[in-house]
């Protein structure tokens, strides 16, 4: 038997691998011949829910940016008060502590400026004499 005799049985079976080949690809997608189609209500109700859910979240980011706008207006009018009170205090502290004020509390508490000020020089090396015990 001649391999020409066996050549009408493999270009059938060629044929059958090929049809059943394309019968398995075909399965993979959705067969629209059946008058299947994608209902075109069915995209736009899902367009709009999508839509929907977007603006919602992007009205909840903006709402809560819009707070932190205000917290963080609020935090900054408290430091400036803040700020303001620190400078005050520092202005009291030093109108108290001026040399006239001091001055005037001393003669209030009945003390007497000293006539004949004694004061400390460090230039003058001090000379210890060492002591013998003895």
């Amino acid at each position: 038997m001649a391999m020409t005799a066996l050549a009408p049985a493999i270009t059938r079976s060629k044929e059958i691998f090929v049809e059943k080949t394309s019968q398995v690809a075909l399965k993979l997608v959705p067969n629209v011949s059946d008058g299947k189609q994608a209902d075109r209500k069915f995209f736009a109700i899902f367009v709009s829910i999508v839509g929907g859910i977007g603006l919602m979240l992007l009205l909840l980011i903006n709402t809560l940016l819009a707070q932190d706008a205000f917290e963080l207006t609020n935090l900054k009018l408290e430091a400036k008060l803040v700020s303001d009170e620190r400078e005050a205090i520092a202005r009291q502290i030093d109108k108290i502590s001026s040399p006239e004020a001091l001055a005037k509390s001393a003669t209030a508490l009945g003390m007497k400026p000293s006539e004949n000020p004694t004061f400390l020089s460090l230039d003058k090396p001090v000379i210890e004499v060492p002591v013998k015990n003895g």
